[in-house]
């Protein structure tokens, strides 16, 4: 399960099945998709990954991480024990290493009524064998995982809902087993890597701000507040979405409500290598967390006939 190059694969699930996109591929508007994996008959996806090479998906559900070949065989499957009798409230997510040998699970244990904590588990990816395993000190509802796209480290962030948001990161240790970290903040949201894996961009957890941090020390480069955007910063929040368009620019969200109530958001640049924000720009979002940035200098918004579309800024402008 080694990728045989570097890409974005993006998935969807609807349908029973798992649906794979190559958004890198040059092409823009609505994608097509390039594989589809039929899930085990009974099976809700809550998330899944597909590898470069599409030939295998990993997906989680409410209780357990299941690996199928496009064919629909199963490779390897692993339950959480015990089966949890709640329906809400906990999504276990997935991810697969850069270099493909391993699959990232985190499993929200204890909303899920398995114990006092969560846990991150450590897959090989080939036979769904447990290579390493962390108990976290965190009782999340569901967690993203982002893979840094040089040295492959592993990024976590875990949503405690209203008690805040933790954040860690695993990197190969000298002993074969993964150097665990935790930065020390309970109030920051991971937004995202920047796709030369310089620095990483977080959100305050009360929408205060977006701060863009030093990979992997943590250390703060510079924060923006909605004031520096030119907005009023006791009417308006910082969305927890966004992300890289490019090495160079970011994309923060800021939002808030209009004088009869209703709700509003904007897209703003910001240009990281001086920290200094930029025009808005236009994504035809529906919702400010439609938008997924994928560091090309394009982006995707949701689904048009249950298929992702994949924009790109016009030349010279939004």
């Amino acid at each position: 399960m080694i990728p045989s190059r570097p890409s974005h694969v993006i998935t969807r699930h609807h349908d029973g099945a798992i649906h794979a996109y190559v958004p890198d591929s040059g092409t823009l508007g609505v994608l097509q998709p390039v594989a589809v994996f039929r899930t085990r008959p009974g099976d809700e996806v809550v998330e899944s990954v597909v590898g470069p090479d599409l030939e295998r998906a990993v997906y989680t559900t409410l209780n357990g991480v299941v690996c199928l070949t496009r064919a629909g065989d199963l490779v390897w499957a692993s339950d959480f024990e015990p089966p949890s009798a709640r329906a809400h409230l906990h999504r276990p997510g997935c991810a697969l290493s850069l270099d493909g040998r391993s699959v990232w699970v985190y499993r929200p244990d204890a909303m899920a009524g398995r114990g006092d904590a969560d846990q991150w588990v450590v897959h090989d990816a080939d036979s769904g064998a447990v290579l390493a395993r962390r108990a976290l000190e965190t009782v999340g509802h569901g967690a993203f995982q982002y893979v840094h796209p040089v040295d492959g480290s592993i990024y976590l962030n875990v949503g405690e809902g209203q008690d805040g948001s933790v954040i860690l990161r695993a990197a190969a240790g000298a002993s074969g087993e993964p150097d665990w970290v935790t930065y020390p903040w309970p109030d920051r949201c991971l937004i995202g890597l920047a796709p030369d894996g310089r620095q990483f961009m977080t959100v305050d957890h009360g929408q205060a701000d977006v701060s863009f941090h030093h990979h992997p020390s943590g250390d703060v480069l510079f924060t923006l507040s909605a004031e520096a955007f030119g907005y009023d910063p006791e009417e308006t929040f910082v969305e927890w979405s966004g992300g890289y368009l490019t090495p160079d620019l970011a994309l923060v969200t800021l939002g808030g409500e209009g004088p009869d109530e209703e709700e509003w958001f904007r897209h703003h640049l910001v240009d990281v290598r001086t920290g200094t924000p930029g025009e808005e720009i236009s994504v035809d979002a529906a919702d400010p967390y439609e938008l997924v940035p994928l560091g090309d200098g394009s982006w995707l918004t949701g689904a048009r006939d249950d298929h992702p579309v994949r924009r790109q800024r016009r030349s010279g402008g939004a």
